[in-house]
């Protein structure tokens, strides 16, 4: 099983739609990718581990996948709509970590 986690960096001027994100982007990407995509999920940054602090990252999207292979193959034919609607929610420019899930 892999995850795939897109990491949004907060920084000076960084906005970002949390209801947009979780409403409308996420579901989007799931129903492209079908079935292959087996889960979806998000985080909402809080702090950087302590009260009062930014969140190094405003929030962090994650999509498991089966293998590499099936990520690759879902979601490549829909590249471009995904990555499209990015400026939907955020002026962000996301990172994104692709990782064996251990647990």
């Amino acid at each position: 099983m892999i995850r795939v986690a897109v990491l949004y960096p907060n920084g000076n001027g960084i906005k970002f739609d949390m209801a947009y994100y979780t409403g409308k982007h996420m579901p989007m990407v799931q129903r492209l990718c079908g079935p292959a995509c087996k889960s979806i999920a998000a985080d909402r940054g809080l702090n950087a581990g302590q009260s009062g602090t930014a969140p190094p990252y405003v929030a962090i999207g994650y999509l498991t996948f089966d293998s590499v292979e099936a990520f690759e193959r879902a979601f490549g034919p829909h590249v471009d709509e995904i990555m499209g609607d990015i400026p939907n929610y955020t002026n962000a420019k996301p990172v994104v970590l692709i990782s064996e899930v251990s647990l």
